[in-house]
């Protein structure tokens, strides 16, 4: 008890660097539980995500799970037995086991399928027609009547009154209270329904009745469901063949938590249903099920990813750790090795600093990932690297992991503390006085050459990367292809550790040079500056590599965010070719299709001429629609002819008006050897003039200057002439077909598409008159809706709109985008938050440290001016060095490694190819955090100085 109190008087003494070591856990346990959190949070969204796209395309509610069991040869008993086990299971087993909110339980019955025999027509000689009758649960909620009346639920006058569909009325070539009679062996007794309402669904998106509409109900009647009960299954008087169960779910609600929850269900109930039927009387239907399993492995790629990109903020936020123990144990030597001498034992002082460390990293741990839980909400508004915009807030919830990862971060920490003060109580007080002598020092890291290790390894992985990935886009092959190693993502870091150590390395020469050059000259706060910074190198290259670490990190998440951000829009336009792509209906004189049950597709080919005249319709009204700036046509034929001397194949043939071209496409700078408008004057020079790709003069051997001659099938070729040769162009995708993985990089490279580019008057006018892309370029500001407004009404015959804004917008709300924009975003808070902690933390433990030196500089009458200048300049010579060569190491290593983050995607798709982007805004940003954390460190410090009184200093030195 003795010793706990002494603990926390100690720490009362010593608050600021008490809470300055706790701030420090704090950070790093809440920003690592931070991880599993937003992991599962984007994971989660991701999941529902693409549960909305099956929605939007295929329109079947995915949030639904139908099983039904039949009957065969069995007692009512028995039946009603079963069902009503199967219920039970369903209702309080099945139902919250799927781990999600539930909409609906419907419960299906029907009995097996019996003659109708209209009342009078008993002797008529007609075909009789037969029905089933159904019962579902809550089935009055989800319809209205479009005629009649909700039948009773009891018989009247022996009679069950039933509800029918529009259709099943003309089906059964009824009218509504006519008695109809049922008829079958097994019937026991006689059975009479009448039909007294027509239904329909109250809602047309109701996925109550289980994506089929009213359509499966053309052939039944719908019964009370508790009547049914009570005389089919219960009763026995009609044999039923079938009981489902169909769960309507809030798929909404469906996280990466409960997604195994809703598989383990699924098995659960088609293991029961098959114990209780044989498997060919079973019927199941989980459309989510699809869905989830590609979810599965797109979340493990997309998790493998995230996790890499967090490696090296990992490895940051450990050296932190190990640097801020060394610094607060390092200020405490010489309180250990007094302890030392007096008698204290080892273990003693291990366990008192052991208690003080689990009180600070137990409440770190417990306080933590609450911090982080808030974080990831901010993160979910993410719409790019560190921007954010409105839109709904992720489902985020403190889980198990985030206190996991949480108590691993305290751990290392804990140990981190404990690690320095074992080493410290190994030295005695002798020791210590001639380890502080011995300041000089060369640190270990340069001693065993860890920068050229560390920078060896890096490179080479590198290398070896690169290789594998010019595989991928050489043979066309698919990123499952590659066996993706998350070492590769510990490359950046290892690199930024070994470059930094490199420079580090030889900034002591450095030192050395600019005191030789101005040792005649210097101030003497400059000089004492040098002498302070010079003498005790090694006491500064925790705080300079850390600084390094910090800002290089950021420096790399800043580019491989924005890079990737950049390289998916450019991809996206690229593809597309210009804001808007239209296709509209030309006039020709092609048959029209054949009508269903007209002649068959034999007679319609012969009436098919080999040759379809088209009539072109007006261009002008596209460039008088909303917003256009400029507008161009566009000819495309994918399968056309060449050939040149006995050199021959097929390629795609594009037709363009240069001008109009020039102005209305999209097409990045720097992609081609000269600038892109100056190959369109090729075309523009000759109408004969053509432009074929790199792919197609490599594989034929073609040149410029030769003759080609181009056509179609059914159109005769004509001659043109190669005035310059490309290797991309707008839409055009150079790189072979993805899956030719069995084949040799030659082999591929002569699978590559080809391509032509000719003048689109001249292939119109000797080639064919054929439907046209008509391409828009919109102005700054245009309004979508007023553009398709305006298609409206002109009355443009459109078959298709390709909108590229759209298209956009849709990959930047892509969640797998949107995790990597996230992630990247944390990576570079948490590298700018602890590089601020850590530097203000240094700096305030070496002030009060050096708080004698200051003071007898005051005393022998520097100003308190000259004291602030010199902390600046020693701030400039370490920090701001440190700071320089963290950006200079983070460039470097964003050009070098972020390449590698198009791993991500398919690399043979990746065109333009993947380039890695800067943009100022994101060095204003980095400059500006770090100026604001510089200049506020150096306010508390001035502040700090400011409170030294010069005789309490030196009464400090002579106790």
């Amino acid at each position: 008890m003795a010793l706990f109190v002494m603990i926390i008087r100690k720490m009362v003494q010593n608050k600021w660097l008490v809470s300055s070591m706790f701030f420090g856990i704090l950070i790093t346990v809440a920003l690592v539980g931070t991880m599993p959190i937003y992991s599962e949070a984007i994971l989660s969204r991701m999941l529902v995500k693409d549960l909305e796209t099956f929605q939007n395309e295929r329109g079947v509610y995915p949030g639904t799970h139908w099983a039904m069991m039949g009957f065969f040869n069995e007692t009512s008993e028995r039946r009603a037995s079963r069902i009503a086990e199967m219920d039970k299971f369903m209702a309080d087993t099945a139902g919250p086991g799927f781990g999600i909110p539930i909409k609906e339980l419907v419960r299906e019955r029907r009995t097996k399928s019996v003659m109708i025999i209209p009342e009078g027509e008993e002797n008529s000689k007609k075909t009789k027609q037969t029905a089933t009758l159904r019962s579902y649960s809550d089935f009055e909620r989800h319809i209205k009547l479009e005629d009649g009346r909700m039948p009773s639920k009891q018989p009247v006058d022996g009679i069950y009154e039933v509800l029918l569909t529009d259709q099943a009325l003309g089906n059964f070539k009824l009218v509504l209270d006519k008695v109809l009679t049922l008829k079958d062996d097994k019937i026991l007794g006689t059975i009479k329904i009448k039909p007294v309402g027509i239904l329909s669904k109250k809602q047309d998106d109701d996925p109550y009745f289980r994506n089929t509409g009213l359509s499966d109900l053309s052939s039944a009647f719908v019964i009370n469901d508790a009547l049914f009960a009570q005389e089919f299954i219960r009763g026995g008087r009609i044999p039923v063949t079938a009981s489902g169960w169909f769960f309507v779910l809030d798929y909404s609600k469906m996280e990466l938590s409960n997604v195994n929850s809703f598989l383990e269900t699924d098995k659960a109930i088609r293991a029961v249903v098959k114990t209780k039927v044989a498997t060919f009387q079973s019927e199941f239907n989980a459309p989510a099920i699809e869905t989830i399993t590609k979810y599965f492995e797109r979340s493990k790629q997309l998790g493998k990813l995230m996790w890499s990109l967090n490696v090296p903020v990992l490895i940051m936020l450990g050296f932190y750790m190990f640097m801020v123990s060394n610094l607060i144990v390092d200020r405490q030597k010489n309180e250990i090795a007094i302890l030392r001498s007096r008698g204290a034992s080892r273990w003693q002082i291990v366990l008192s600093f052991a208690m003080e460390g689990l009180l600070l990293c137990g409440i770190a741990w417990l306080v933590g990932p609450f911090i982080g839980m808030g974080l990831t909400k901010m993160l979910g508004a993410s719409n790019g690297f560190l921007e954010f915009v409105q839109r709904s807030r992720m489902s985020v919830h403190v889980n198990e992991q985030a206190f996991i990862y949480g108590g691993i971060a305290a751990t290392v920490s804990f140990v981190m503390m404990l690690i320095p003060v074992l080493l410290a109580t190994r030295v005695s007080i002798v020791g210590h006085k001639q380890q502080l002598a011995r300041m000089q020092r060369m640190p270990f890291w340069h001693k065993a050459f860890l920068d050229v290790v560390a920078l060896a390894v890096s490179i080479y992985g590198l290398y070896t990367f690169q290789n594998r990935l010019k595989d991928l886009q050489s043979l066309g092959l698919n990123t499952d292809d590659l066996n993706i190693d998350p070492l590769q993502f510990v490359m950046p870091a290892l690199f930024v550790v070994g470059a930094g150590l490199l420079l580090l390395r030889l900034y002591p020469f450095v030192l050395k040079l600019i005191y030789w050059i101005g040792r005649k000259w210097w101030p003497p706060s400059l000089y004492a500056t040098l002498i302070q910074v010079g003498r005790s190198n090694s006491q500064y290259q925790f705080l300079m590599v850390f600084l390094i670490m910090t800002i290089a990190i950021g420096v790399f998440s800043a580019g491989a965010a924005r890079t990737l951000n950049n390289n998916t829009e450019d991809r996206i336009r690229y593809g597309h070719g210009a804001d808007f792509v239209l296709q509209a209906q030309w006039q020709n004189d092609a048959p029209p299709p054949p009508m269903p049950g007209g002649p068959g597709p034999a007679a319609v080919e012969v009436a098919v001429p080999k040759v379809i005249h088209y009539l072109e319709p007006s261009f002008d009204p596209y460039a008088k629609l909303s917003g256009v700036e400029s507008a161009a046509k566009v000819f495309v034929k994918d399968k056309a002819v060449f050939s040149s001397g006995e050199k021959q194949g097929t390629a795609t043939l594009i037709g363009v008006d240069s001008d109009d071209f020039g102005r209305t496409s999209w097409f990045p700078d720097h992609l081609l050897d000269y600038p892109f408008y100056e190959y369109l004057n090729l075309l523009a020079a000759d109408s004969r003039a053509v432009l074929i790709s790199q792919t197609l003069a490599e594989q034929r051997g073609m040149k410029t200057g030769d003759t080609i001659y181009v056509g179609w099938e059914n159109v005769s070729s004509q001659p043109f002439v190669v005035f310059g040769i490309i290797d991309y162009f707008p839409t055009f995708n150079p790189n072979p077909p993805v899956g030719s993985i069995d084949v040799s990089e030659e082999d591929a490279k002569a699978n590559a598409p080809m391509l032509i580019v000719g003048n689109l008057s001249r292939i119109q006018f000797q080639l064919a008159l054929e439907p046209y892309e008509v391409w828009l370029k919109m102005n700054p500001g245009y309004s979508t809706a007023e553009f398709y407004e305006s298609i409206e009404k002109m009355d443009l015959p459109l078959t298709n709109v390709a909108n590229t804004k759209e298209d956009l917008t849709k990959a930047k709300n892509d969640p797998f985008l949107l995790a990597l924009n996230g992630i990247l975003t944390l990576g570079f808070i948490i590298s700018i938050v602890i590089s601020f902690v850590g530097f203000l933390l240094y700096w305030i433990l070496s002030l009060k440290g050096r708080t004698l030196q200051n003071g007898i500089m005051r005393a022998i009458g520097l100003s308190l001016r000259q004291l602030i200048g010199m902390l600046a300049l020693e701030q400039l010579l370490t920090s701001g060095v440190a700071i320089m060569i963290g950006v200079l190491v983070g460039n470097l290593a964003s050009k070098l490694f972020v390449p590698n983050f198009q791993i991500a995607f398919n690399p043979s798709s990746l065109v333009p190819p993947f380039k890695v982007m800067f943009e100022a805004i994101d060095f204003i940003r980095l400059y500006s955090i770090v100026c604001v954390m510089l200049l506020l460190g150096l306010g508390i410090l001035s502040y700090m100085l400011s409170r030294i009184r010069v005789h309490q200093a030196l009464k400090l030195g002579e106790d």
